[in-house]
């Protein structure tokens, strides 16, 4: 099994979140961990492909945005909220605050 790299705490990079967090799936995704707790990727409806929500789970992975828990053939996403709010107090919230009030969200469900 591939050992999936989650980057230690101080090595999430301000620039690395923010362009993880550019790209609307993936600020979706994180909208819906943030408020129905640890995901499946097949729990998370997005209207793209398979692989496309790989893509973009390994981005937010790498990020250090989220951490990824392989269990047989799933594969479980959840926030790092507290090493985010170490790192960058008040960022996550404030984008997710941002984007849940925003007209982008109705547009992805949308497509």
């Amino acid at each position: 099994m591939k050992i999936l790299h989650h980057p230690d705490r101080s090595d999430i990079h301000l620039s690395s979140v923010l362009y993880a967090l550019s790209d609307p799936v993936r600020l979706y995704i994180v909208s819906e961990i943030k408020k129905a707790g640890e995901r499946t990727c097949g729990d998370i409806s997005v209207p793209v492909a398979k692989s496309t929500l790989s893509h973009h789970a390994r981005c937010l992975r790498e990020a250090g945005i989220v951490h990824v828990r392989v269990q047989g053939t799933q594969r479980f996403l959840s926030l790092r909220t507290e090493d985010l709010e170490f790192r960058f107090p008040g960022l996550l919230a404030s984008i997710l605050n941002a984007f849940d009030s925003s007209s982008e969200k109705d547009q992805l469900l949308q497509l």
